[in-house]
């Protein structure tokens, strides 16, 4: 039945104001418009146009902080309230009031969209008529909510409906029909509470498994190892078979991709990407209701492509990534988070750096636009995938700009061993940009700076006596001999894991090639990727 808002709304504007209403702090009420979709707020906007329209001042308010890009109280209240002198309990309920319409508005939007709000929705109308014996419609609505439980497999929904199934025939004292269905509903009850059970179990392992791999993800005590063997000891694991519902099913699958990983078979790892997203597309009616572990099988499965050079398929399981539509605020930012993350990693491992650069510049125009939170892009990652973006299109003032960025940002510190590492990049973009004069003075600055902080190791040591060396050299012969001397140090260290983590974040060996072979850096990069993968082509057919 279709409840029209125009008797419906002046309830919501009797909401007591009393001295005893709950306060909504400001930054609450700022939080929750900023995680409005496009959408949401245009069904506000909707829900309340027959309360007093945009003069209301909780209207004023709402758009007001929808145009805010940092909170400000005082500006707020300014704002809405310009020409009056108003105690802070009134704004305060001002507040209160919206944000509790808010939440009206988009349980009213979830509604028309969320089987979960569609199946509260049937059996609070069932109890409705049932109160009323109106029991012919209650059957009505009884089948319509079993076909919808079943479909989105709402287990606890569907034993509700067979529970009003057995109170309506008792109410109409239909004997016939309790001694023809009663056997059948109990088989379908004792199947639904299987189920339930079923779906628990795999719940509670991949729950524990999260939970232990986040204590100790490098497995290094042998009790943490035993555990885990202990997890996947469950006989509900020993096949797929063994799970009795599509979401089951999901669960087994997303468990043993988290297990693969963590042991490093990467192979199975990705294997087992595949079968979870094939059965996971083979129900898009789900989809349709939540895509947020969707998002997570096609981020593994990206990740499963770049570990075996699969980087054709990473391509379109990455357009499969930018083409789900978002259902929530946080959808949206995980899609857009982990499809960059990923698009710049594989431009940045092939040597295709101007295709990162157009993708970059849309991703940079994105997070100006507000639609995206750019705080949570500000961090280590990020910046150095830009870093390393720009400084492969040879747009170095740019990389320069960004990593002076992440050397500023509070959140550096969270990352003490990289600050070393960055403060190489700077020498490197510096020595790039032609800077030699002022490569003397930042080669004195980096070394007091490492030194004064104890963290001035052997590699860093010798990487500024090298970048010191190669600035100086005043011919090229002398200038290659720095340079294979350098690499073959690097050589050298390559097994050292500090080394290891600085050359993931920059390839310093392709640098140095770009340097010794007089190539631009994309070029050895692109020549060092096809002969990574044509030997993993050679390693996989041989096998």
């Amino acid at each position: 039945m279709k409840i029209s808002h125009r008797w419906f709304l002046p309830l919501l504007m009797n909401i007591q104001r009393s001295k005893n209403m709950p306060k909504t702090p400001s930054i609450k009420l700022f939080h929750l418009i900023k995680s409005l979709t496009g959408s949401e707020k245009r069904y506000f906007k909707l829900f309340v146009k027959d309360t007093g329209g945009k003069t209301s001042k909780y209207i004023q308010l709402f758009e007001a902080i929808e145009k805010q890009e940092t909170f400000d109280d005082e500006a707020l209240r300014a704002l809405v309230y310009p020409l009056e002198n108003i105690q802070s309990r009134k704004y305060s309920e001002l507040k209160a009031y919206l944000y509790e319409l808010i939440l009206k508005s988009l349980q009213s939007y979830d509604e028309k969209t969320s089987i979960d709000y569609k199946l509260q929705h049937i059996l609070s109308s069932i109890k409705v008529l049932f109160k009323r014996a109106l029991f012919e419609d209650c059957k009505e609505l009884l089948t319509k909510g079993t076909k919808l439980a079943k479909k989105y497999e709402q287990f606890n929904a569907l034993l509700k409906i067979m529970d009003w199934e057995k109170q309506i025939a008792y109410a109409e004292t239909d004997i016939q029909y309790l001694d023809k269905y009663l056997s059948k509903i109990q088989a379908q009850e004792t199947q639904a509470l299987s189920q339930i059970e079923n779906r628990a179990i795999y719940e509670n392992i991949f729950y524990q498994l999260l939970i232990g791999l986040r204590k100790d993800s490098s497995l290094r005590r042998p009790e943490q190892r035993d555990r885990l063997l202990k997890l996947l000891d469950h006989p509900q694991l020993n096949g797929v078979d063994q799970a009795l519902s599509h979401q089951a099913k999901v669960l087994y699958y997303r468990i043993y991709t988290f297990y693969y990983y963590t042991i490093g078979d990467f192979d199975s790892f990705y294997k087992t990407g595949v079968l979870l997203l094939d059965i996971m597309e083979a129900a898009p009616h789900f989809l349709k209701e939540s895509v947020t572990n969707y998002i997570s099988a096609l981020s593994n499965l990206l990740v499963g492509c770049i570990l075996s050079f699969d980087y054709d398929q990473a391509e379109v399981y990455l357009k499969k990534l930018k083409a789900i539509k978002p259902i929530s605020a946080d959808d949206k930012l995980k899609i857009h988070r982990q499809y960059y993350t990923v698009k710049f990693r594989l431009c940045i491992n092939t040597g295709a750096f101007e295709e990162g650069l157009k993708a970059l510049e849309e991703h940079l125009t994105l997070l100006a636009s507000g639609n995206v939170n750019s705080k949570i892009f500000e961090t280590e990652s990020f910046y150095f995938q830009y870093i390393c973006i720009y400084f492969g299109t040879g747009v170095y003032d740019k990389a320069l700009d960004y990593l002076n960025r992440w050397l500023n940002s509070p959140k550096s510190i969270e990352r003490q061993d990289l600050q070393s590492f960055a403060r190489m990049i700077n020498l490197i973009i510096h020595y790039e940009m032609g800077n030699h004069l002022l490569l003397d003075s930042l080669l004195r600055s980096t070394y007091r700076f490492l030194n004064n902080r104890n963290s001035l190791y052997q590699m860093e040591a010798r990487m500024i006596t090298f970048i010191r060396d190669v600035n100086h050299a005043q011919d090229r012969k002398t200038r290659e001999t720095v340079l294979y001397g350098f690499k073959r140090e690097l050589i050298n260290q390559m097994e050292d894991k500090k080394v290891k983590a600085m050359l993931q974040l920059f390839d310093l060996e392709a640098w140095l090639d770009s340097k010794i072979l007089n190539m631009s850096f994309a070029e050895v990069v692109e020549r060092k990727f096809l002969q990574e993968k044509q030997k993993v082509k050679f390693t996989n057919d041989t096998n």
